[in-house]
């Protein structure tokens, strides 16, 4: 199974514009821009996170001296 040619193409976005209407398409489409902008920052956000808990997990601590003695 193939690319779709052209008149179906055309006979898809035909159906489209009959089930949404003209004027809902670009809202679909900029809600589709949207969703796929935060799922992006979210991946990046994730792949961030992982990365500092990595570093924390790997830094070298020294515990810490008490010098409140008197």
């Amino acid at each position: 199974m193939g690319m779709p040619s052209m008149p179906e193409l055309l006979v898809i976005l035909a159906i489209v514009v009959l089930l949404f209407g003209a004027k809902k398409i670009p809202d679909l489409a900029k809600g589709l821009g949207t969703g796929i902008k935060d799922f992006k920052k979210a991946i990046k956000e994730d792949e961030n996170k992982e990365e500092i808990d990595v570093d924390v997990k790997t830094a070298d601590t020294k515990p810490v001296e008490d010098n409140t003695k008197a």
